[in-house]
């Protein structure tokens, strides 16, 4: 099994692609690799919460949990550039794509490194946590980053994830409903919900 993007050392053959892609006005330039997600184009669920996300009032960083390759911290890091922006995520190939897009694309306001989901996360004061979450690896590890995403934010810190209905978003709703003071849908999309939690 360890050729899922959501393993730490994906076994599965180097195979690397070069693209361009438009995020909230600039055009990207991607290194993607075969065992990372969505390789061949930013996936549907991605590009909508980014669309979808508003700069939350609270001072400080923001945090981009399950990075891959880069497309959401390094979208937010070029639209937002007095915000720093950690991005991390369990699969070492995704994080290193994600260093090396970083410097191709001159986004500087970022840090990038391995995390098992929080483990290595050591700030609880994120003024916005954005994930896609990794729907395949389990309801047990998409439900420990909604729930761990609480401790790790500021007063009035946000949490944005985006979930297909088929995958799970109501179930979702419940469990944030049940973690934060306030949760709203912000946008649905083609199946795809943008939910948007708060803490009080």
């Amino acid at each position: 099994m360890t050729n899922h993007y959501y393993t730490n050392k994906p076994s599965v053959e180097s195979n690397r692609q070069k693209w361009n892609f438009d995020l909230k006005g600039y055009t990207f330039s991607f290194t993607t690799d075969s065992g990372v997600f969505s390789k061949k184009e930013v996936d549907f669920g991605s590009k909508v919460l980014i669309e979808a996300f508003e700069e939350p009032k609270v001072d400080g960083r923001f945090l981009d949990v399950g990075c891959g390759y880069g497309p959401i911290g390094l979208s937010l890091a070029k639209s937002f550039p007095d915000r720093m922006v950690d991005m991390i995520d369990v699969n070492e190939r995704a994080v290193e794509l994600a260093k090396e897009n970083a410097a191709n694309n001159k986004v500087e306001n970022v840090s990038i490194f391995v995390s098992d989901i929080y483990e290595k996360v050591t700030a609880t004061d994120y003024a916005a946590i954005l994930s896609n979450p990794p729907i395949r690896a389990g309801k047990k590890v998409v439900h420990e980053i909604l729930e761990k995403a609480w401790t790790h934010l500021a007063p009035n810190g946000e949490l944005w994830v985006v979930i297909q209905k088929k995958q799970g978003a109501p179930s979702a709703i419940e469990k944030l409903e049940s973690l934060f003071e306030e949760v709203e849908v912000v946008t649905k999309k083609k199946g795809y919900s943008i939910i948007k939690s708060k803490k009080g």
